[in-house]
């Protein structure tokens, strides 16, 4: 394999009321996805989850967690019907999750297309925003992990693999790149701990609130390898590496390269290709202590005894995985490797020397560069109020005052993705995955279409007494090119079922 996989990227946004801290944020979240819902003509009644599928507790390791011992966050598979929960037209999920509004974006097959839909998520909530203006007090959001006060919400990547790599080889390979991951993809936060009580600017927002190795749990004793096995596929062939560690980007760069690194890695470990060990002592605390140096100057033990520089073991990483591309495809490579490890090399080049030469691709790097400005002009200690307010702004969704898009806007910071491509794909589906069916059944079959989730579409055929569910269990079945014609073809929702039944008997 290359980057290309299946995969996908869902964000939590933060949210408040302008002058109203006690607000609901569950409400308001609701608010949030109603209200977009609404204006893409979606009831959430009409296009909910469907949950049959769902198995939040079932662990990589080979056991089931017993619902008696989970969290009440773990149980995502029971429907609150309180909580607003739609499918959109573009294949993405739009929902309340812990007192959040997420979106997870479509199933992609390239980590360029996963910039490409999770920008579409940023306008979806921009667009969200802008309608409850109109309604006082509206709400703010943010494309953030932290409130700096304590709390911490996700964005967490998924990757398909193959079930026949052994789990225990993906723990010891994949750890150590997570714990150095960051200096890549960290969005950067103002505040040390997880409550930002001591002073200070580190890489990630989300490391210090992970506190184990391995664990099933996302939201309490957060681990570097989440070990949930519900791959919402074929469950004999793959599983959905769900990983929960990395931060909400606003850099394309980034995004591209946390997403395209990462899917190398692990194309490099269902290969068994890595021939050196790269084993991390003490990855939580080693996690932690990455974060917290922004010079990157500081070094991290492996477990071989050796020293070494984070950005030193990321260079580790990319050579080897640049060998590996060039042993196995040499000049067949495709294209999106191509550009992620350019990137790749790019984002290395430069933290190698002065961090601050990565400004125009790194997160964390280009808000500290809008911080040091502050600091610089009026004389700020990073204890300072108003250095924390500048972290938040960073993250705001609306154009005019989120500090990320005005750097975007004036040509500080490296744009992949233009606004239009994004907005394209606030409505379309990526048409080379199952999304482009799910998508495509919601638009054409608004009224049939009950519920749907990953892996199944479930449809209302007049005069039919019980509902139809729709299986897509392989993620690159239900593609534009497989099924178009017999979705476009179809006059009404049990023609199609009849023209899907056809090809399915044909093909056995």
């Amino acid at each position: 394999m290359s980057v290309r996989r299946v995969m996908g990227i869902e964000t939590e946004y933060g949210i408040s009321v302008p002058g109203s801290p006690s607000a609901n944020p569950m409400v308001l979240s609701g608010d949030v996805v109603t209200t977009y819902a609404a204006s893409r003509g979606v009831r959430p009644a009409q296009a909910s989850w469907d949950y049959a599928d769902e198995a939040p507790l079932r662990d990589a390791r080979g056991f089931d967690m017993g619902r008696g011992s989970a969290h009440a966050s773990q149980l995502t598979d029971i429907e609150d019907p309180t909580m607003a929960n739609v499918v959109l037209t573009n294949g993405a999920r739009l929902y309340v999750d812990h007192a959040h509004p997420e979106y997870a974006s479509p199933e992609v097959t390239n980590p360029r297309d996963a910039v490409v839909w999770d920008k579409a998520g940023e306008l979806i909530m921009r667009e969200a925003v802008q309608r409850l203006a109109t309604v006082p007090p509206g709400v703010n959001l943010y494309k953030n992990n932290t409130d700096g006060k304590g709390a911490s919400y996700g964005t967490h990547e998924n990757y398909l693999m193959s079930r026949r790599t052994p789990f225990a080889r993906i723990i010891s390979q994949l750890t150590p790149f997570f714990v150095v991951r960051q200096v890549m993809s960290g969005s950067g936060r103002v505040g040390i701990g997880v409550d930002s009580r001591a002073t200070g600017y580190q890489i990630a927002q989300r490391s210090d609130f992970f506190e184990a190795e391995v664990g099933l749990e996302t939201t309490l004793k957060r681990p570097i390898i989440n070990t949930r096995d519900e791959p919402h596929a074929v469950a004999d062939l793959y599983r959905r590496l769900h990983v929960i560690l990395g931060d909400a980007n606003h850099c394309d760069v980034a995004n591209l390269v946390k997403m395209g690194s990462t899917s190398l890695v692990l194309a490099m470990i269902e290969d068994d290709a890595f021939t050196t060990d790269l084993s991390v002592r003490s990855p939580v605390p080693t996690l932690r202590a990455v974060s917290h140096d922004p010079t990157l100057k500081s070094t991290i033990e492996l477990t071989n005894g050796r020293s070494i520089r984070p950005v030193e073991l990321l260079r580790t990483f990319h050579e080897l995985a640049a060998r590996y591309v060039d042993n196995t495809w040499g000049s067949d490579v495709d294209a999106e490797t191509i550009e992620v490890l350019h990137w790749w090399d790019t984002v290395l080049t430069a933290l190698e020397g002065d961090p601050m030469d990565a400004r125009r691709w790194v997160d964390w790097v280009a808000k500290l560069s809008v911080l040091e400005g502050y600091r610089e002009r009026d004389s700020l200690g990073w204890g300072d109020p108003r250095l924390k307010a500048v972290d938040i702004q960073w993250s705001d969704v609306r154009s005019d005052r989120g500090l990320a898009h005005r750097l975007a806007a004036t040509g500080r910071v490296e744009v992949l993705v233009p606004e239009a491509e994004a907005a394209a794909a606030m409505d379309n589906a990526p048409e080379d995955t199952r999304a482009w069916f799910r998508g495509a059944c919601l638009r054409k079959f608004p009224e049939s279409v009950v519920a749907a989730s990953w892996d199944s579409v479930v449809v209302e055929v007049p005069g039919e007494r019980s509902l139809q569910r729709i299986p897509i269990l392989e993620p690159l079945r239900g593609t534009k090119d497989a099924v178009g014609d017999l979705v476009e073809g179809a006059s009404d929702i049990r023609s199609l079922l009849e023209s899907l039944a056809t090809v399915e008997q044909a093909a056995d």
